[in-house]
């Protein structure tokens, strides 16, 4: 049945470079924090190192077992229970920043959203593969579909982190849309959900506070604004070419999480123009040859497969660099192989992993 021996070489190419650009780019926008706040400047740049390279492990080994293999009951419910008990555990340690999104553990910390991903992408692939025919019955198909993702965007919500939450409502209906639900179930859904994000949105004073900001930032520079207004600057003072690497000046301590959430700020500010539209285009070819592989994959576990792992990365890395550009409001949400984050690359690449995998099947 396989037609090729080997994967996929641009979207392998393409990931590494994305890694390795990742860890240039989390040192140069670290260093001065680390230093002050650790005492070191690699403190964190090694620490992304190690996760990178138990990532790389993990994509070497997943690319070579046959993604079939996951196409199991037996194996997909086990892991759907320990993400959901992962889930409940960050609960049970105290919270950070106000949230309860990590497991911390001896010389280890995991953030469980991460791995709620890839999990609903491979519920969704097993379960919707032989019930395309019947995707326009709610009961029978689309509740029992929606139900499981549901659970784990309810249970990242109160952690509370309604970006990755986000992030798992689009990737999930992407999916359904892929089975070809019917619009009129996306207007029911939304039509339900809507109450829960208006509330979320308005209703909950911080994130109130937060879209007023994003509207006025300007309103507030010294304040709630100055995270979008730092962000800006950074951008505008990139130009064309950029300042030049480790050169940035809003890492010193303007910029909000530099080697996190706002990395893309500081790529933008050191290598310009020119370097944010090279990330751009390199995300664009990993979403190209993810999604060329879907839709060239007769076996439909492959195809919803494929295309969830791939959708994952693309809407995260569009609403990070939206926030970054103030597209939309300030969300705590990770540029995909290139932010500071253990378990984001760690998962990111072992699903990168699995996607390779599904590409040997392709021309």
């Amino acid at each position: 049945m396989a037609k090729r021996v080997g994967v996929d070489k641009w979207l392998f190419g393409t990931v590494l470079l994305l890694v390795l650009f990742g860890l240039v780019s989390v040192f140069s926008a670290s260093a001065v924090l680390a230093k002050a706040t650790m005492g070191s400047p690699y403190a964190y740049v090694i620490k992304q190192a190690i996760w990178a390279g138990l990532g790389m492990v993990a994509l070497f080994v997943l690319m070579r077992v046959d993604y079939r293999k996951y196409n199991n009951p037996k194996l997909i419910f086990p892991l759907m229970a320990i993400t959901g008990m992962l889930l409940l555990a960050v609960f049970a340690w105290g919270g950070m920043n106000g949230a309860h999104r990590w497991v911390r553990l001896p010389g280890i910390t995991l953030e469980p959203s991460e791995l709620a991903k890839p999990m609903i992408v491979l519920f969704l692939a097993w379960y919707l593969q032989t019930r395309i025919h019947t995707i326009d019955n709610f009961k029978e198909t689309i509740l029992p579909a929606v139900i499981p993702p549901l659970v784990f965007i309810a249970l990242i919500l109160k952690e509370p982190d309604l970006g990755t939450a986000l992030v798992c409502a689009g990737v999930m209906i992407l999916m359904l849309f892929l089975a070809g639900m019917p619009i009129k179930w996306l207007v029911v859904g939304g039509a339900a959900a809507s109450p829960v994000l208006y509330y979320m949105l308005f209703h909950v004073a911080w994130r109130a506070k937060r879209m007023f900001v994003f509207l006025h930032p300007e309103a507030d520079p010294r304040g709630a604004g100055f995270h979008i207004l730092q962000s800006l600057i950074a951008v505008g003072t990139g130009g064309i070419r950029g300042l030049g690497l480790m050169e940035g000046r809003q890492k010193l301590f303007y910029l909000p999480e530099p080697h996190t959430d706002f990395i893309f700020a500081n790529i933008a500010e050191e290598l310009g123009l020119i370097g944010a539209l090279c990330v751009v285009a390199a995300f664009c070819i990993l979403g190209y040859r993810g999604l060329r592989a879907a839709f060239l994959s007769t076996d439909p576990f492959a195809r919803f497969l494929a295309f969830g792992l791939t959708t994952i990365i693309l809407v995260q890395a569009f609403f990070n660099m939206s926030v970054v550009l103030a597209l939309l409001p300030t969300k705590g949400l990770p540029l995909p192989l290139i932010s500071s984050g253990g378990t984001s690359v760690f998962v990111t690449l072992a699903s990168m992993g699995v996607l390779l995998n599904v590409t040997r099947e392709i021309d």
